[in-house]
């Protein structure tokens, strides 16, 4: 672990607006999408129905009060503790513009939005970069004592890492805002080392996204759950009716019982889907492929020689993955890939393997 100040409004080593969408613009289109880590075959046609359900009351004004006590309800918490937000992306910019914040500290490699909503605020950045030699694990000490807001996330993108949520825990201090990233925590079975909900831990803030496992993204739907104050504080910079009537009617349908199900049925079947992958890849070892384990969200991070010729030559066999060296803490050798059904992942493995074969001839 090292750390390193990032200042000014542009990262010249990173291109912190660089995301997997960008793979499938354009001439991606017709790739097979390892690259966005959305679940496949989403939303569902019942969650598309109350989507258009909700289209007749377009002409009223948003009114997101049944959605927020929705998700209140679903984490066992007061209203007063939930902000609804046009996507997690929407919170990292009302933190970065509300909180009074001295010394921000980002650990990477993690999503990069944070850290770019921060600087556009004017804000200079300390990176905490975890290293592969520990697995991009927290280790003790890694982040600076006079860090007065600390972002993670949880499991981390794009290093698939699910850190012990007491370790994460161990990082409040008073004074301090803590931001934890739960945008893919529905994603692992039981939602273990979650930190939502909890109300005993000084200056937490947890961020969540319906897009992920619901195939929201062009919805945009997220939520905040915090202290009442902090949710004020972040309330009076946010633009008024920011979450649009189909998406609180999507949020109030994805906190209902049988929806709450339906993830976690998907959860488990994504971690069988991912030891599939992981299993598939381990075949690459002689070729020097090193998948980054344990993996515990719905994507893995792999380092594999000649990454970007690799990346092209699938570009070329019909495959979109993940570029890695937009993340800071990750070089071009890194690539990040979707989990996907085991028939999809079957014909990737063939890809990938000529791919390494053209690649290394």
């Amino acid at each position: 672990m090292h750390t390193d100040r990032a200042h000014g409004p542009t990262d010249r080593a990173h291109d912190l607006r660089h995301h997997g969408d960008a793979e499938l613009r354009d001439d991606g289109a017709l790739l097979i999408d390892l690259a966005v880590n959305v679940r496949a075959d989403t939303p569902p046609a019942w969650l598309r129905e109350r989507i258009a359900d909700s289209l007749t009351g377009l002409a009223a004004y948003p009114d997101g009060r049944a959605a927020r006590a929705a998700v209140a309800a679903r984490h066992g918490l007061p209203v007063e503790h939930v902000l609804l937000t046009a996507g997690a992306a929407e919170a990292f910019v009302l933190l970065a513009r509300a909180l009074k914040v001295r010394q921000p500290v980002v650990v990477h490699p993690q999503f990069t939005e944070p850290e770019a909503a921060l600087r556009d605020a004017g804000h200079s950045v300390e990176r905490v970069l975890l290293r592969e030699a520990d697995g991009f694990r927290l280790t003790p000490g890694a982040v600076p004592e006079d860090a007065d807001l600390v972002l993670i996330g949880n499991p981390t993108n794009p290093t698939s890492v699910l850190h012990p949520a007491a370790a994460i825990a161990r990082l409040a201090r008073p004074g301090r805002t803590l931001v934890v990233d739960e945008a893919f925590m529905d994603a692992v079975p039981g939602e273990r080392e979650t930190l939502a909900g909890r109300t005993d831990i000084p200056g937490l803030v947890v961020l969540r996204s319906l897009t992920k496992t619901w195939g929201l993204a062009g919805l945009r739907i997220g939520y905040v759950l915090a202290a009442p104050e902090t949710i004020a504080e972040l309330e009076r910079v946010q633009p008024l009716w920011p979450v649009s009537t189909p998406a609180l009617a999507a949020a109030e349908a994805c906190m209902g019982s049988q929806a709450l199900a339906e993830a976690a049925h998907a959860a488990h079947r994504v971690t069988a889907d991912r030891a599939h992958l992981v299993a598939g890849l381990a075949e690459f070892a002689p070729d020097g492929l090193r998948v980054m384990e344990p993996a515990e969200a719905p994507f893995v991070l792999v380092r594999v020689p000649n990454a970007v010729a690799v990346r092209r030559h699938l570009r070329d066999l019909g495959f979109a993955v993940r570029r890695g060296d937009t993340f800071p803490g990750l070089d071009d050798q890194w690539l990040r890939l979707a989990v996907r059904d085991r028939a999809t992942v079957n014909r990737f493995l063939q890809a990938l393997d000529q791919a390494v074969t053209l690649a290394t001839g």
